[in-house]
């Protein structure tokens, strides 16, 4: 069965993270531009649980986004951590 983004989605809404992270990794293994998969792989694995926001400003910025253009500015940001 092949991996994709929806199998994983099917996965994490079923409970089931650790097998929701394999094929995550396995679609990094064979795109690694793929940053749905990055960032689902960041955010199932806790990696932001343990670091404290570190850049208020952009915290701020995240909590007053008004047009389309600071919302894909904020998702330009996320994509650099």
């Amino acid at each position: 069965m092949l991996n994709t983004i929806t199998k994983a989605l099917i996965y994490e809404s079923q409970g089931l993270k650790d097998d929701a992270l394999e094929v995550y990794k396995n679609i990094l293994k064979n795109d690694p531009s793929n940053k749905d998969a990055l960032l689902a792989i960041y955010r199932l694995s806790g990696v932001r649980k343990s670091k404290p926001i570190k850049n208020e400003q952009m915290k701020e910025f995240f909590i007053n986004l008004n047009t389309p253009e600071e919302v894909n500015e904020f998702k330009r940001w996320l994509l650099r951590l």
